[in-house]
């Protein structure tokens, strides 16, 4: 799966969790919680479902890590060639 696949994906799942967010309008440079005002719980849920759709373990020491939505995509991407 490549970069724009994945962002895509990583959108659709974050508008599961918060269906109020308009996804045209975030930037990937900026911190995502802070774009669509997740709260921890929220964000809890979002790497559980971003996890579940990507099959990827995410352990709570990387959570720092995933702090932007480039971050995110970086992430499942560098996991996804790890596998």
């Amino acid at each position: 799966m490549n970069s724009p696949d994945i962002r895509v994906t990583v959108l659709t799942t974050l508008q599961t969790i918060a269906p109020e967010v308009d996804i045209t309008t975030l930037r990937d440079d900026r911190p995502l919680r802070k774009q669509v005002d997740l709260d921890s719980m929220d964000w809890l849920n979002f790497l559980t479902a971003i996890h579940e759709k990507f099959h990827v373990e995410i352990p709570e020491v990387d959570y720092e890590r995933l702090s932007t939505l480039a971050d995110v995509v970086a992430y499942l991407e560098e996991s996804s060639k790890a596998s």
